[in-house]
């Protein structure tokens, strides 16, 4: 185990050291063993001692504190998620996410016109396909007029200052809930799975999509996408890799709100994250860079603040974090019963995500929070 030294003899500051507990436990290293930058900070000498240094000095008045602070959120830091569905004039609350709707495509157009006004630079849709529709091949995620392609669509054609991200994945057109194909014992399959998303993710960059984010975890997809973008002429289609995605519990909202927890009848551990690995989610975000990727995203954030800091800083490049469905549901209903200033409460949770390293964040507060960094 790492010890402290707290003060060296003679010094005038604090030097903290790691003392590898090598020697007496060979099986701590892989653990314990920090990086060449993590021992620099821990070695390198703290100037001050009190009372001279006083860093309460720094914290005496708003503009001091904004002036040294180390972190900024604004509004281009935001990404919408939104729900469409089939209609017209519709409008359906989500029971476990309030303020969140699933909205038909004309409703949505409004509100996303809303988000360009307020300046959010991005929305990613995410269709709430008719049951009648689902398969267990997920057919309806090619159709080129399935719901997520006709709202794309209608967002380019109402040419709006706003990018579109899709999702690539089958669960939402599944019958069974899965992400990918089956065999008949339910077990996942990952290459035939591939050549779906392939095409999935072909129908939506015709329809006008401009970011595609295959959020399936299949092992190589997004070299396969990557190729088949590039054969049919979309070698500038930005691909937004889910590549560390995690097998969490706080999706429960989520999966009602796009009606895909109904047919799921397993988990889907044997292809997400297992959410007690942080180091096999760098491996994931090396492969799917190596593979094309130009962009990585962690999910869920919050609780993966750490995932989100060490892939920042071990691969520096545009890494996003997902806030989702069940973290906005806790901090909704803990403001509805004014057990925290949901205000306060909404913009601290997503600077937190900004000092670990996240360059963009999706949010179902992404309208409440542009609002309030007016």
């Amino acid at each position: 185990m790492p010890v402290r030294a707290d003060k060296v003899p003679g010094s005038s500051h604090t030097i903290y050291l790691l003392l590898l507990g090598c020697v007496c436990s060979p099986t701590s290293v892989g653990r314990w063993l920090p990086s060449a930058a993590t021992i620099f900070c821990m070695v390198r000498p703290f100037p001050g001692r009190f009372p001279d240094t006083r860093l309460r000095r720094i914290r005496q008045v708003p503009w001091l504190r904004r002036l040294v602070a180390e972190s900024a959120l604004s509004i281009d830091d935001l990404i919408w998620p939104v729900f469409v569905c089939d209609g017209a004039a519709r409008c359906d609350p989500i029971d476990s996410m309030p303020d969140v709707a699933r909205l038909s495509i004309d409703l949505m157009l409004e509100q996303v016109a809303q988000a360009v006004e307020l300046g959010v630079p991005a929305v990613a849709v995410f269709p709430v396909t008719d049951p009648q529709l689902k398969t267990p091949d997920g057919a309806e995620a090619i159709n080129p007029e399935n719901l997520v392609c006709r709202a794309v669509r209608a967002i380019k054609r109402e040419r709006l200052d706003v990018g579109v991200i899709c999702d690539v994945a089958l669960d939402p057109y599944t019958s069974h809930g899965q992400d990918g194909l089956v065999d008949e014992v339910g077990t996942v399959l990952n290459d035939p799975t591939i050549e779906v998303l392939c095409q999935q993710a072909l129908v939506q960059v015709e329809a006008g999509c401009d970011v595609i984010a295959p959020s399936d975890m299949m092992d190589g997809r997004i070299g396969a996408i990557r190729q088949a973008l590039d054969a049919a002429g979309h070698s500038d289609t930005l691909l937004l890799s889910y590549a560390a995605k995690y097998a969490s519990a706080f999706y429960g909202p989520f999966r009602e709100a796009v009606g895909s927890s109904f047919g799921l009848r397993s988990d889907k551990k044997t292809y997400q994250m297992d959410p007690a690995n942080a180091r096999e989610a760098l491996r994931e975000v090396a492969l799917d860079l190596a593979e094309g990727a130009d962009m990585v995203m962690v999910k869920p954030g919050m609780p993966y603040l750490d995932v989100v800091s060490q892939v920042k800083q071990s691969f520096g490049v545009p890494t996003f974090a997902y806030q989702v469905s069940g973290e906005y549901a806790m901090l909704k209903f803990a403001a509805d019963q004014a057990a925290i200033d949901g205000e306060k409460t909404l913009l601290e949770s997503l600077l937190a995500f900004k000092r670990a390293g996240a360059d963009g964040i999706l949010t179902y507060f992404a309208i409440e929070a542009a609002r309030l960094l007016q």
